[in-house]
């Protein structure tokens, strides 16, 4: 340092490239003291940024491309690991010990009520009597034929049918529907009731009554089956995000629920009234799963797809979709994510 000051003195054309290196010299001699004495801060920091990006993934559906909801497929117990904090942090669905209570409203509204999924469920002649609704009549179902030849065909994204709702794509703040009344207080989107009515006739003729529960659910609904399943959990010894990842994989979480924009409802039969797997093996189960696509509906979470859809196999919960959409779906075996991909 001193011999590059003698230098400057001696020779005034030396003077700026001297106080450069001098400048270059200090520079790295404090910045070396400042990171040797919070060395540890710095290590601690570092290891917390790492331990963070390593066990957080925000979603699980990545996206590899400019277009792609689907990338390499991943065993689900890997998917299962992966938290939803973002998404929970947005709808401010976060641990407090007043968690529950925002709720507290809809709880002493289904307080009487051991099981909120079926609580209310009608068949076809239910519907009938308190209904102006009938089933399309003059329609016929797709057929493979047909089927195939919507293969060709160009959807688009901004099809109300075609709305893709789920942890990734929240419902849309601006999206807007009308209700129509199936029978009661149960609802659902009014574009879909014909269709469904004519399936639910189908499957009549087949031999086999279907029934409906749970198609529309408000908010506040939607909120409290949520909820109600994380302190189920809970209670069992979970923390609040092991809690709140399990039910995540059960119960769709509150402003991602297809059930918001009336396009989904839960189906069983009158001899099998309970929403487990087993459903997909009864009689009602395997007539859904070959002709729903017939009518506009969908299986929307089925077995092996779980790693895209981050649901767990549910054979009795349907989604409408559209005749064209559903014919492709089925013939190609896409749930609504692989669709998008594919297609929109």
């Amino acid at each position: 340092m001193f011999r590059c000051l003698n230098r400057a003195k001696k020779n005034r054309l030396l003077k700026y490239p001297c106080l450069l290196e001098l400048t270059v010299i200090l520079s790295i001699y404090y910045l070396w003291r400042h990171i040797a004495s919070n060395g540890r801060r710095y290590v601690g920091i570092a290891f917390a940024f790492m331990f963070f990006m390593s066990s957080c993934s925000f979603s699980f559906a990545v996206f590899t491309r400019q277009t792609s909801f689907i990338s390499t497929q991943e065993p689900y117990n890997a998917i299962v690991e992966n938290s939803d904090i973002e998404f929970a942090v947005e709808k401010e669905i976060m641990p407090s010990e007043d968690i529950f209570l925002a709720s507290e409203e809809a709880a002493k509204e289904y307080s009487d009520i051991e099981d909120i999924e079926n609580a209310d469920f009608y068949t076809l002649d239910d519907i009938l009597e308190e209904t102006d609704y009938k089933a399309a009549e003059g329609e016929t179902v797709v057929t493979e034929t047909e089927s195939k030849a919507t293969l060709e065909m160009v959807f688009d994204s901004s099809d109300w049918r075609l709305l893709l709702v789920n942890k990734q794509h929240p419902i849309p703040e601006d999206y807007s529907f009308n209700l129509g009344v199936i029978k009661g207080s149960m609802q659902c989107d009014e574009r879909i009731i014909a269709d469904l009515l004519a399936m639910m006739q189908a499957a009549k003729d087949d031999g086999i009554n279907l029934e409906v529960c749970s198609p529309y659910r408000t908010d506040g609904r939607q909120e409290w089956l949520f909820e109600k399943k994380i302190k189920k959990y809970m209670n069992q010894g979970y923390s609040y995000m092991e809690a709140y990842k399990t039910a995540s994989q059960t119960v769709t979480i509150p402003g991602s629920s297809e059930h918001q924009v009336g396009l989904a409802l839960d189906i069983y039969s009158d001899t099998y009234k309970l929403l487990d797997e087993a459903f997909g093996d009864t009689e009602a189960g395997k007539w859904l799963a070959m002709h729903s696509y017939e009518y506009g509906f969908v299986l929307r979470y089925p077995e092996g797809k779980e790693y895209i859809t981050s649901i767990e196999y549910e054979p009795w919960h349907f989604r409408y979709v559209g005749r064209e959409a559903a014919a492709v779906m089925h013939e190609e075996d896409l749930c609504l994510e692989e669709f998008w991909d594919k297609y929109l």
